[in-house]
């Protein structure tokens, strides 16, 4: 694809004509360390038996069995592994769409809510502008 002897077109042009960054043109990948895929393996192992466990609960089995790591290495091993605690995830109870929506009370309008604001008011001691 990229041709770096090329005459005609710079490795700069080219890289611009291709839309990718020149540096990903240079860039080898480092070989995965004999340590972190010892970490690696502990970390999956600990994961099959309790999915529920994220990085700081996975750092701290990994310091009891002897390995001394922070929870930033524990972070970039499970994203590199694509492992991910098992919890409940935002707006697990969303409402379902033919339920009926009720309107606050600072939003209805009519005598009744307004006597009834004006009394919670007075009833609290705040001020009524």
């Amino acid at each position: 694809m990229l041709d770096k002897e090329h005459r005609g077109l710079s490795l700069t042009r080219q890289c611009s004509l291709l839309g990718i960054n020149r540096s990903s043109v240079y860039y080898r990948p480092q070989p995965i360390r004999p340590e972190d895929l010892e970490l690696m393996k502990l970390i999956d192992e600990q994961y099959m038996k309790t999915p529920v466990y994220g990085s700081r609960s996975m750092r701290d089995h990994l310091n009891r069995q002897g390995y001394p790591v922070n929870r930033k290495r524990v972070q970039r091993l499970m994203r590199l592994m694509g492992l991910e605690a098992i919890y409940p995830k935002p707006r697990t109870s969303k409402p379902h769409p033919g339920h009926r929506i009720y309107r606050q009370r600072k939003g209805r309008k009519g005598a009744f809510w307004e006597d009834r604001y004006h009394a919670t008011a007075v009833q609290d001691d705040c001020h009524l502008i």
